[in-house]
């Protein structure tokens, strides 16, 4: 059923530097993969493969692909539940390979996506019917798709810029914010007390250090920010110091998410029996595509924890519209990223604009596949190299 995939490095310009603890960019190199089926049905995926996060470059990304036979594991199957079980199990060798199962889950991520946009295309079903077909025990569906609200967020900015966003995400009518802390030679301490007054006392302040602090200093770190009342601390210590979690977090006073120590199903089993957080920041890319990640909040929810569906920078629409069916369809999430498209990008090969609305707000979206068409001439202006791998 599957004919060929074109494997495409574009390079996504960003309307501003996006800087954090861990690392600043003013482009994104994405990933993109269109899947053609043999009835000619056509469907784009993509991930956002980050060396710090899962291991993973553009390289390695159609490395994995390459080497891996898509068409005989999609096989030929006569319905969409039956595809999308297929896809759903899907494993890249890379991956497997790696006790942390993360290695290649970018790829998997654009992979599996192109696949379901293309089938949902040739069946006449929405990404939204394969998240429902993807049901997880310690999930909850909701029974039709809902509106989205996703929470905005303050980069490590100069303090103009940030006093400005903070204005903006105020009288856009947002109700959760994360702000980036952890950067070198900034003043945490006085930034929150700035951002907390213009934000207002009922704004929602979640802070994420992006692995910038070590054990032996977070308590310290984190203790003269309390007084701003945040909800959650995001990823405060690097991966290599994880273990350290299980005794500092009951001190820090704070609920903990992991992010980059959260990269696949290994991680979250690991971090659930260590005890290490109170909340998985799941996102699409880094965790191997929406069954992974419907896999990893199932454990989360099963062990009594909170999540958030993340989103990576510099994502483009089509990673906007799968994380917007996740979210649409997928109960107890206490925070969602994502859509900021058209604050963020500098162009973006998706013909629909999915940027979120006031307050947050998104509509889920209909349409067979993703419900988004790609322009092919946006696409070619952003491409920087592909390669087609044939089947049949």
């Amino acid at each position: 059923m599957l004919r060929s995939l074109q494997l495409i490095h574009v390079a996504v310009p960003l309307k501003a530097r996006i800087k954090h603890a861990s690392h600043d960019r003013v482009v994104s190199d994405n990933l993109i993969v269109r899947a053609e089926l043999a009835s000619g049905h056509v469907g784009f995926g993509e991930g956002v493969p980050r060396d710090y996060v899962t291991g993973e470059t553009i390289s390695t990304t159609f490395s994995a692909l390459s080497g891996f036979d898509a068409a005989r594991a999609l096989g030929n199957p006569d319905e969409f539940a039956e595809a999308v079980g297929r896809v759903a199990n899907i494993d890249l060798p890379d991956t497997l390979n790696d006790p942390r199962q993360m290695f290649g889950n970018a790829a998997r991520c654009a992979l599996e996506i192109a696949l379901l946009d293309a089938l949902g295309q040739r069946f006449g079903k929405s990404l939204t019917d394969a998240v429902r077909l993807m049901n997880r025990p310690g999930l909850t569906i909701h029974d039709s798709p809902r509106p989205v609200r996703y929470s905005g967020a303050i980069t490590a900015a100069s303090s103009r810029k940030e006093r400005m966003s903070a204005y903006k995400m105020r009288i856009y009518g947002f109700h959760q914010v994360k702000v980036k802390v952890g950067v070198e030679g900034q003043d945490d301490e006085a930034r929150l007390a700035i951002l907390r007054k213009i934000l207002g006392r009922r704004m929602d302040i979640r802070i994420d250090a992006n692995e910038s602090w070590p054990a032996a200093e977070v308590v310290d770190r984190v203790a003269p920010l309390l007084r701003f009342k945040p909800s959650v601390l995001e990823q405060p210590l690097p991966h290599a110091e994880l273990s350290a979690l299980t005794e500092l977090r009951p001190r820090l006073g704070i609920p903990v998410m992991l992010d980059e120590s959260l990269c696949g199903v290994a991680d979250a089993a690991n971090a659930i029996r260590d005890r290490t957080t109170d909340l998985f920041n799941v996102r699409l890319s880094k965790c191997g595509g929406i069954s992974r990640s419907l896999d990893i909040l199932a454990m989360g929810f099963r062990a009594g924890l909170g999540a958030q569906l993340g989103c990576h920078p510099g994502e483009t629409g089509i990673l906007s519209a799968a994380g917007r069916h996740v979210a649409a369809n997928v109960g107890g999430l206490r925070f969602v990223e994502g859509s900021y498209d058209r604050h963020v990008l500098g162009e973006n090969p998706v013909v629909e604009d999915l940027t979120f609305r006031y307050g947050g707000w998104a509509p889920p979206l209909a349409g067979p596949g993703l419900g988004v068409h790609v322009d092919r001439e946006r696409l070619a202006r952003m491409t920087v190299a592909s390669k087609e791998i044939s089947f049949g």
